[in-house]
């Protein structure tokens, strides 16, 4: 039983802080991507990580940093969320970790120690070093921050804006997990599993890409299901049908929040409906619930169906979330 409607769905997405955090992102965009003359990285459409040509592969370079109300509330948590999120860039992408560097700033000795505890353990979990970084420990600091870069390789690269018209939706997410942070609406499907379970699951995504089951997916950020999707299709110069009751979620949190959720595992895919089925076994071979939600359209309109009935969540004719719009 569903607790919220279609027209609720849509002003929550709507406005929720996770998507709208994104409408700076094109300004940004816009005046440093004239900078890439400079280099031999591939044209960027939203990707989860920058795709530089290297040989016969590609390296994957990717960086995040941390909500602050994350790492002043639930510094331990941020320590680890900033390897996993990193992590799982890389991951969506086709591509393997090679290893990370980061950017440390707290001036409060306790803090810290919780922020690299975090890291570490995060490290261990998913098996890939820290390598390196900068810490800026001044006492006089007053707002801390971190920040993660991340190298990885691929053979074949799983694009953000190579959705095509016709493809399936996938969503692929762990429901065998809880509730996360308090700080953020998440959901931890990580912990009480071991490294190689953790590293089997997401070793998917490049075996996807690499038997060429697909050429598209994305991470499920904290803009959530919806808002990635969004996001996704924007990127894609595409639009969607997605049907909310084929969205797979656990019994224990509300349709609303679950389509808020940051997800320690989550991932949507642009497949070909001829590649569909394997691409769902790779997942359900090892515990991942994988569905069919939607449908990659030709128009420029995100439509939602809930019970038989449909509306318009984005029509990127008028509406912008990052405004950076493949036309390839």
């Amino acid at each position: 039983m569903n607790d919220i409607n279609l027209d609720q769905i849509i002003k929550s997405v709507r406005n929720y802080i996770g998507l709208v955090r994104k409408h700076p992102i094109k300004a940004v965009v816009e005046k440093l991507s004239t900078t890439c003359q400079y280099g031999n990285s591939l044209p960027n459409f939203g990707d989860d990580a920058a795709v530089i040509p290297f040989k016969d592969e590609y390296l994957l370079f990717a960086t995040d940093g941390m909500m602050t109300g994350l790492i002043i509330n639930e510094p331990y948590a941020a320590g680890k969320a900033s390897v996993m999120v990193t992590v799982n860039d890389i991951y969506s992408m086709g591509g393997r970790p090679i290893g990370m560097v980061n950017v440390l700033a707290s001036g409060d000795e306790k803090q810290r120690a919780l922020i690299v505890d975090g890291i570490k353990k995060g490290c261990q979990k998913l098996q890939v070093p820290m390598l390196g970084g900068h810490l800026h420990p001044d006492p006089e600091l007053v707002t801390p921050s971190l920040s993660v870069a991340i190298l990885g390789v691929a053979k074949k690269v799983l694009r953000s804006h190579l959705a095509k018209q016709g493809d399936d939706l996938i969503l692929a997410v762990d429901l065998n997990g809880s509730p996360g942070c308090h700080s953020v609406v998440s959901w931890d499907a990580n912990s009480g599993k071991t490294s190689e379970e953790l590293l089997e699951r997401l070793d998917i995504l490049p075996l996807i890409a690499e038997k060429e089951l697909s050429c598209a997916a994305k991470d499920i950020s904290n803009a959530g299901i919806l808002g990635t999707i969004s996001i996704f299709l924007e990127n894609s110069g595409k639009g969607g049908c997605i049907d909310i009751d084929a969205i797979p979620r656990p019994s224990a949190i509300k349709l609303n929040d679950w389509l808020h959720c940051f997800q320690s595992f989550g991932f949507i895919l642009a497949v070909s409906p001829e590649n569909s089925k394997k691409v769902i076994e790779l997942f359900s071979n090892q515990d991942i619930d994988a569905n069919i939600i939607g449908k990659v359209t030709k128009n420029d309109q995100v439509v939602l169906e809930q019970n038989k009935v449909s509306k318009i969540l984005f029509d990127f004719k008028t509406d912008e979330i990052t405004g950076i719009r493949y036309k390839g």
